[in-house]
């Protein structure tokens, strides 16, 4: 018997010796279609290369390509455990021409596979081509295919379209026949939708392009799309009728077996076949980036989680199931999808913690679900609000209580549940008007309502394609932007970083078929990313797919300066104490500002020693790694949070940096921190950090900024040549530098002593423009001096001395240097009862253009700007003590 891994390779193998390049299957969240949530086909990554947008080094490729029908309008997830060929996730493999090969030699390609490679009987099989695709039918005929078993399909069945326009073609299909033993009929009568006759092959002849008014022509590039489910064909290899009794899906199902202690093919075997299916999925999505969340993607991966949880609950399980079972997965997938062996740390730990938080309110949900079905007539539906409130309180969706209430027969008010759902909007929409936010901030909540909010991509990418679902062109919605026109955009996902936690918004471009935008800033509303934008060129519109490309470089600046943040915050609390904490901070691409509680200024050495302790950290190396958490168990952990932040059920948790002092659950974790920023993959990419400054921000609050990267190697880089200069200049060693440096400093002190000595025995010589003898005025003794060149703060010394030669008196000295006027008033103690500083100053200071002065009876002091007034302002003075 063929296993599915054998049969995997068999297909792959058999084209490539046919001219084919093997490709990899591409993630499961696409790049180059923002109208799909999943991959659901294996043409998704070829998408462009079909349109002729894309070109790439070969022209025929096959692949193994890994689809997921979860959500939106690709949504098995109910039938999913129930039925014998529904699946959350599957593999789609195909082979592909690109204005290769066409008809003549995709038809001989598929029957020769399937009767020669895989030994089909080919009295078992059928085959359908649309009905006016006269060229297939008479292919078939020419490999051997009975006419009979030719059936022409007039419908939409056997025709493929892209969309609405675009390109498109007739379809062929290969169906096995089961057997009459099974109910059912051939493709197009009455009873196709049975289960005897099984679509195994599709192939798509993308031969026409369809316009908006309805008409086609003949495509100038033909190319061949065709799939065949890796389920589906390996149950008929394998004798079955049914996917789930295939060697992977039985080595899932017995791991859930032994891991419940339940019979795997009793009457519980549909629980153990949804744990299965959803195992895959789950750890699918989760090793190509998507974490479960209440929104977009994540959402519905948590959906699919937790109704895999809930069937493990109906297994008895009481401990977490999910994550034992990944082992067995990686076993059987892995060689195949090496991803998953790189992740499987990862997905365990993720399942787990799901596991764990929805057991705790799994009972108190299913209890209030058996409360509210204890009044209800048998059979009657749930009521819409019941199911609702099962949603809001306890994050049962929709689907997971109609699940469990399939079991007993019963529905749920569906029109209920989204009337309920429509009231908590518009009152949440209420809350939000009376929030206090700008007026015009209601148009976002309009958009997040009709439209449904963002998801953001940029973990992950920096380009990808989204749809443009809402322009806004002042305050008010439009439906175009033409060249010169600034605007905001939203698309329904993005990789463009929207301004938060310090983190400031990506900036790059928006583009369209038809035009071109030049993004400046991302700001998020809402749950809505608003692209501030001007149009380059062109027109944009809503509708239109775009093309989002942020700014590489920029980001990746941004990216080392936040990652350097934690680092700092984590070196501060090992120098300073675990009373720091972050205050704010602010993560742009040319520096980092991190504020944060301490009450006194950094030491030099303080600062030496944290720029040293985070480029130690650099230096190591270690991968950043992120984890989705709730924020307790992030607290757990030793993570840090942001003071004074408000945060959800779920927390992103970055973790870097190994010590043997760590934290963590491994207990050698360096920093942790809970942080929806972006940043670098190992704390290498950041470069190098160089810490500017340390400054007060606020009471209690210091803050450094640094830099990182080029800019940290540019800002030394310029050190060194200043350096170099001032070695220069001083005809030294940079070794020698301080030494010099200590010495003039030195030197100069000594020189600034001995000037000043010398212009005190000048002023006390009798030296100055004006003055400088003592005279008798009014009774008293009088000493005036006017001194150019004479600072001010040596007056006060001038004064006293003066004092001391002429015993009793009073003193007014004027001194201008570097262009200020310093005047000074001094009294001796034994006339200050008759003659006060303070009068003399303010009598003169005017001439000098000074206004006031102060002191004390015996000294005061004021200011001037015009030293010609000197003489004046003596004799001002002296018009005082005349009386």
């Amino acid at each position: 018997m063929a296993s599915l891994n054998d049969i995997r390779s068999t297909f792959l193998d058999y084209f490539a010796k046919n001219g084919h390049e093997v490709v990899d299957s591409s993630p499961l969240v696409p790049r180059n279609d923002p109208t799909l949530m999943f991959v659901n086909s294996g043409m998704v990554q070829f998408k462009n290369c079909f349109t002729g947008v894309e070109k790439r080094d070969y022209v025929r490729a096959t692949t193994a390509q890994k689809c997921v029908r979860a959500g939106g309008k690709h949504n098995d997830l109910d039938n999913v455990g129930y039925t014998a060929r529904h699946h959350t996730f599957f593999e789609m493999l195909g082979n592909f021409s690109f204005g290769d090969y066409f008809k003549n030699e995709a038809i001989p390609f598929a029957w020769e596979l399937i009767t020669g490679e895989f030994g089909i009987p080919k009295d078992k099989l059928y085959t359908t081509v649309f009905h006016t695709d006269d060229e297939a039918f008479e292919i078939w005929k020419k490999v051997g295919v009975p006419e009979d078993r030719i059936i022409r399909i007039a419908t939409s069945d056997n025709f493929w379209q892209m969309g609405p326009t675009g390109p498109c073609g007739p379809c062929t299909e290969i169906f096995y026949d089961h057997g009459d033993h099974i109910w059912g009929g051939p493709p197009g009568s009455p009873e196709e939708d049975g289960d005897r006759f099984i679509e195994i092959w599709n192939i798509v002849f993308m031969q026409n392009e369809q316009f908006e008014d309805g008409s086609m022509r003949e495509l100038d590039m033909q190319s061949i799309d065709t799939g065949m489910g890796l389920e589906r064909i390996g149950a008929l290899l394998q004798g079955s009728h049914d996917n789930y009794d295939t060697d992977l899906f039985k080595a899932l199902i017995e791991a859930s077996a032994h891991q419940t202690s339940v019979d795997p093919y009793g009457d519980k075997n549909v629980h153990h076949r949804v744990i299965a299916d959803h195992l895959r999925s789950t750890s699918f999505l989760i090793a190509d980036g998507v974490m479960p969340s209440n929104e977009g993607r994540g959402y519905v991966l948590r959906r699919i989680m937790r109704r895999a949880m809930r069937h493990a609950h109906l297994l008895g399980a009481a401990d977490p199931v999910m994550h034992r079972l990944v082992p067995t997965l990686v076993s059987e997938m892995g060689q195949a999808y090496p991803e998953l062996g790189r992740a499987q740390a990862l997905i365990e730990e993720t399942l787990l913690s799901e596991e764990t938080r929805f057991k705790a309110t799994l009972d108190r949900g299913l209890k209030l679900l058996d409360d509210e079905l204890s009044g209800l007539p048998e059979g009657e539906a749930l009521p819409g609000q019941s199911a609702f409130k099962l949603y809001d309180t306890y994050g049962f969706p929709l689907d997971l209580t109609q699940d469990a209430l399939r079991e007993m027969g019963r529905v749920v008010d569906t029109e209920g549940f989204d009337t309920a759902m429509a009231e908590q909007k518009a009152k949440a929409r209420a809350a939000w008007s009376g929030s206090g936010e700008a007026a015009d901030a209601t148009v976002w909540y309009d958009i997040a309502e009709e439209k449904g909010t963002t998801e953001f991509l940029g973990y992950d990418t920096e380009h990808a394609e989204g749809q443009i679902v809402a322009l806004v062109i002042g305050n008010e919605p439009g439906k175009s932007a033409k060249a010169g026109e600034e605007v905001q955009i939203v698309v329904n996902q993005t990789p463009f970083y929207a301004e938060a936690g310090g983190q400031v918004g990506d900036t790059g471009f928006i583009k369209t078929p038809t035009g071109e935008a030049k993004v400046s800033d991302t700001k998020k509303v809402a749950g809505v990313f608003i692209h501030s934008a001007k149009v380059e060129s062109g027109e944009i519109a809503t509708g239109q797919g775009a093309e989002l490309v942020v700014d590489h470089l920029r980001r990746t600046a941004i990216r080392a300066n936040h990652s350097a943040t934690h680092l700092i915050h984590e070196a501060l609390r090992e120098e300073l104490g675990d009373h720091v904490a972050q205050r704010g901070s602010l993560n742009a691409p040319d520096r980092l500002r991190f504020d944060f509680s301490h009450n006194k200024a950094l030491t030099q050495q303080q600062i030496d020693n944290v720029s040293r302790e985070v480029n130690t950290f650099i230096r190591q190396n270690a991968p950043v790694e992120t984890r989705i958490m709730t924020p307790d168990d992030a607290r757990a952990i030793g993570a840090q949070a942001l003071f004074g932040e408000k945060y959800g059920d779920e927390v992103r948790v970055v973790s870097m940096g190994k010590s043997a002092t760590g934290k963590g659950a491994d207990g050698n974790t360096y920093s942790i921190e809970l942080c929806g920023g972006t940043h670098v993959t190992r704390t290498g990419d950041i470069g190098l950090c160089v810490i500017l400054s340390d400054s007060a921000s606020s009471a209690g609050v210091r803050r450094v900024e640094a830099l990182t990267g080029k800019a940290a190697f540019a800002y030394l880089e310029d050190e060194a040549k200043r350096i170099a200069e001032l070695a220069g200049v001083l005809k030294a060693q940079p070794s020698e530098l301080v030494d010099r440096v200590r010495g003039l400093l030195d030197e100069r002190k000594k020189l600034t002593n001995e000037i000043a000595q010398l212009k005190q025995q000048i002023a006390l010589g009798g030296g100055g423009e004006t003055g400088g003898d003592v005279k008798e005025v009014g009774g008293v003794k009088f000493l005036a001096q006017a001194l150019q060149g004479v600072s001010g703060k040596d007056l006060r010394g001038l004064i006293d001395a003066h004092k001391g030669r002429i015993g009793s008196g009073v003193v007014l000295l004027i001194a201008e240097e570097d262009g200020k006027v310093a005047v000074a008033c001094g009294v001796t103690d034994d006339l200050t009862d008759r003659v006060s500083a303070v009068d003399v100053l303010k009598a003169a200071v005017p001439a000098v253009g000074g206004k006031g002065g102060g002191g004390r009876p015996d000294m005061a002091q004021g200011g001037g700007k015009d030293f010609s007034g000197a003489e004046a302002a003596i004799a001002e003075a002296e018009k005082l003590l005349e009386g």
